[in-house]
């Protein structure tokens, strides 16, 4: 199979869909591989690390599309690149369809079959391909949340751990799944006070277990992030539903009892965020201010570190992308049903149930 790599062209996206080590596994199965010329030099591969590789440069989007059988990237396909699919077309990348539905329309009219990451699961009914940015998004969720508590930042002027004397920050976590677990990690290795809400008391009991006391859990029922919010001065929102839009947990009205300068931070802005008042922004302008209260909602926030986030994804993307390039796509879903799950448009329609609930499509 014929496989390509464009060069991400999401604002300030840097990380590529194969690295060259990962363009030599599959050169060594026996398939071509094009990648776009300078596809790696955000994580500083040039082009002849590449062709080093095995692969064959090629100049332009339109010609890597016209050539590859399949398009591995990292973030979604922007409007120039849907314009270029076809239907003989495999796209695998993270979609976020749920939040989005322009896009979907489009890859709906490209015919491509397009596989998202973020919905294929594994045995343990995990998702193996959002986890690694998950755990990225959720570390850097408590450095920007820091960062920006800063009082030239506009913020409260609170340093997180405080000092012998002087209280810590109070961050709230919402979600304790992959994000949520790695921002508490975080936040903990920094000395705050760290809350961690959920509606899995499984969940709860687990992460209880894994940090002791150096944690606090609570059931996330309404009453309880309602007061959770008020009382802290960062929120992390780490909610998931697979698939679908994230819920909205904190209302503006919520929104409107934190004190002025404090922070949120919306890891699940990519599903549409779970705060009411979130609004997707890109790394070139971070931060918007809504009653007060500092908004960073970043949707592709891996890429702010784009060599680990790239090393990190193609570890866990590439027997993924091996199996799809050995077998098709069609007998590669039937002989694996967790990367079956990842399938969300084909055939013109959308192909899975959270995504069509989403958007208020029929399935296909």
């Amino acid at each position: 199979m014929r496989v390509g790599v464009p060069k991400e062209i999401k604002n300030h996206e840097y990380r590529v869909g194969l690295t060259p080590a990962s363009v030599a596994e599959l050169v060594a199965s026996g398939h071509e591989v094009l990648v776009e010329t300078r596809a790696g030099c955000g994580i500083d591969f040039d082009d002849s690390n590449y062709v080093d590789a095995g692969a064959t440069i090629v100049d332009t989007p339109a010609a890597l599309f016209a050539g590859a059988d399949m398009i591995v990237k990292v973030k979604e396909p922007q409007p120039s690149e849907i314009a270029l699919l076809e239907p003989r077309h495999i796209l695998f990348t993270y979609l976020h369809l749920a939040a989005d539905r322009p896009q979907a329309e489009g890859l709906m009219k490209s015919g491509a079959t397009c596989i998202a990451y973020e919905t294929v699961t594994s045995a343990n009914r995990s998702l193996p391909l959002l986890k690694p940015m998950s755990e990225v998004a959720g570390r850097m969720s408590i450095q920007v949340g820091a960062h920006y508590l800063e009082k030239e930042q506009g913020g409260r002027g609170i340093l997180l751990g405080g000092v012998p004397g002087v209280a810590p920050a109070r961050v709230a976590i919402l979600g304790g799944g992959v994000a949520g677990l790695n921002a508490a990690q975080m936040a903990v290795g920094q000395r705050a006070d760290v809350t961690i809400y959920d509606i899995s008391n499984d969940r709860l009991a687990e992460l209880d277990t894994y940090f002791g006391s150096q944690i606090k859990t609570a059931y996330a029922s309404k009453a309880a992030i309602a007061a959770a919010v008020a009382g802290a001065q960062l929120v992390i929102g780490a909610v998931l539903v697979p698939g679908a839009a994230a819920p909205k947990l904190v209302t503006r009205e919520m929104l409107r009892t934190m004190k002025r300068g404090s922070v949120i931070v919306d890891i699940a802005i990519d599903q549409g965020g779970c705060f009411e008042t979130s609004r997707p922004t890109t790394h070139a302008d971070p931060v918007f201010e809504e009653e007060g209260i500092i908004h960073y909602c970043v949707a592709n926030m891996p890429g702010a570190v784009a060599r680990t986030s790239a090393f990190a994804l193609n570890n866990a993307t590439l027997p993924f992308v091996l199996r799809l390039a050995n077998l098709g796509a069609e007998a590669a879903m039937a002989a694996d049903p967790h990367l079956a799950n990842g399938l969300n448009v084909s055939g013109g329609r959308i192909r899975h149930q959270a995504v069509a609930n989403a958007l208020g499509l029929p399935l296909g």
